[in-house]
């Protein structure tokens, strides 16, 4: 590892199980998110993941300098939120599959290190049909995004949903920057891959997590 990627400071507490390598072309560490994962950083770090029918949502404060991003598969479960006892602990639990409890819970975590509820701003994408027969899972995650910024009153700034490829995504919480690039349809397979299989999953368990809502 080089003298410059050694700088890198600890990441906020209850995020040490996000994978985070140094990106050469960026000079700066790279918090890589998976399917059901999210991360808050309030570092001069990016966030990145790889996006098919998924929809990640990356929010920000960008006075402060504090933002994070998510990744989430299903858009809502029909699970009342507020009949759920939660406890304490910031490492999310399988709940955050759910577009509703991954926005909540990413949004707290931005508040509780030194976000402003009225200064948040957004970007988002994914919400792919990358597979011609599969279910149009990626319309609804993109509905219920946009539905949920809207209602939250969080400007949108600029957004890449839908259409029939895969993306990555990377973002910088310190200065709001967000880079999309469309992958080549030969890397859909695994895409789809680690979606279903982390869909059949998901969908078998029940919707329970030590999330802390914010009002």
């Amino acid at each position: 590892m080089t003298t410059e990627a050694t700088k890198i400071s600890p990441c906020l507490v209850g995020f040490e199980h996000v994978n985070r390598y140094w990106d050469k072309r960026h000079k700066c560490f790279v918090a890589k998110i998976l399917p059901g994962e999210f991360y808050v950083t309030a570092q001069n770090e990016a966030i990145a993941t790889v996006l098919g029918s998924c929809v990640s949502a990356c929010v920000w404060d960008e006075e402060v300098g504090i933002g994070g991003m998510n990744h989430f598969m299903l858009p809502l479960t029909d699970k009342d939120v507020h009949s759920i006892t939660w406890g304490t602990r910031l490492v999310p639990g399988e709940a955050t599959r759910y577009g509703n409890y991954a926005m909540e819970h990413m949004i707290n975590e931005i508040l509780n290190n030194g976000g402003r509820r009225g200064a948040l701003k957004a970007k988002v994408f994914g919400g792919g049909k990358i597979i011609a027969n599969m279910s149009d899972v990626g319309l609804r995650n993109a509905e219920f995004v946009l539905d949920y910024l809207h209602t939250e009153r969080i400007p949108l700034l600029a957004d890449s949903l839908g259409d029939n490829y895969p993306r990555k995504v990377m973002f910088i919480p310190a200065s709001g920057k967000a880079y999309m690039r469309k992958l080549k349809s030969m890397h859909n397979d695994t895409i789809l891959s680690r979606e279903s299989n982390y869909g059949n999953t998901i969908l078998s368990k029940p919707v329970d997590g030590d999330i802390e809502l914010f009002s």
